[in-house]
């Protein structure tokens, strides 16, 4: 896996500490060229992984790839799902429950659940995340994926839920399937860890927020650097600067210093970040001697 990973939030309006910012961003990424030339200058910069959500519009960057594979012959993509938005929407407005209940079959998996039967348990969930994980993949159909990401509305719903089985079935089915690796992106770093052990997943690849103030990072960061060095784990860690609460070089300083990180997943919109972000990065990560 390379060390730096190209993400997608600022293109959809996504930002933690600002809302004027994010509504800005979606502004200027109004259209797939804007966004396209963005990742141009990424990977014109080196940074050739691209993680990236299911959002519609990432298909029309899927086509632009597809349609020159001279120009982005390294370019490789690595999808989170399902598109989080989607099953976020559907949570405010319906409820868990009731979303859960509209994205399964009658008398699916929760219907399932109230009646305590287990075996029925793991088909429903087993029949509904291979059906999500197949329907998101087409926009992908011949672009190299590695690596499928379970997106963390997801994974830490089924963390709350107490559905452990989805990890197993969602990393056999990218496995067996699509010759990728599963990764899993969470809000909650030791519990998953916990709990992936328990079905099974071994040495896992997981994305969660690290950073030296603890943004995000349900737990603390003590509990965090006690699980990397304890458990068998390959991080992305995101949100290394809390969104701009931290300067850029202390962030990455401190991140690249950190036990179990293999990558850094960014987001920028202009060449000079991206530059700054790369050469941060080479330099920390040298010193430490990775």
């Amino acid at each position: 896996m390379d060390r730096l990973l190209f993400g997608d939030n600022q293109f959809f309006g996504v930002n933690h500490m600002s809302e004027e910012k994010a509504r800005s961003q979606q502004i200027k990424f109004n259209d797939s060229r804007a966004m396209m030339n963005v990742i141009d200058d990424a990977y014109d910069e080196g940074v050739r992984t691209f993680m990236c959500t299911t959002h519609e519009r990432v298909a029309e960057i899927c086509a632009i790839a597809r349609s020159d594979r001279r120009r982005y012959s390294e370019l490789t993509f690595m999808p989170c799902m399902p598109y989080a938005h989607k099953y976020a929407n559907a949570v405010t407005e319906h409820g868990m429950m009731g979303a859960l209940k509209q994205f399964t079959p009658t008398g699916g998996f929760i219907d399932a659940a109230f009646r305590g039967s287990t075996a029925v348990v793991r088909k429903e969930v087993d029949g509904l995340i291979t059906l999500l994980i197949d329907s998101e993949m087409k926009m992908f159909a011949g672009l190299p994926t590695p690596v499928i990401w379970l997106q963390n509305v997801v994974t830490d719903l089924m963390l709350g839920l107490g559905f452990d089985d989805a990890f197993s079935i969602f990393a056999q089915h990218v496995r067996e399937k699509y010759g990728a690796e599963p990764g899993f992106i969470t809000m909650n770093l030791p519990q998953l860890l916990d709990r992936l052990e328990r079905v099974g997943v071994v040495d896992p690849l997981v994305c969660a927020n690290i950073n030296k103030i603890g943004f995000r990072m349900s737990g603390g960061i003590e509990a965090y650097r006690r699980y990397l060095t304890q458990h068998r784990v390959r991080v992305v860690a995101m949100s290394v600067l809390a969104s701009g609460a931290i300067p850029a070089d202390e962030a990455i300083a401190w991140i690249c210093e950190q036990p179990g990180i293999e990558a850094i997943l960014f987001g920028a919109s202009s060449r000079v970040n991206i530059t700054s972000t790369r050469s941060l990065v080479d330099r920390y990560w040298k010193q430490v001697g990775v």
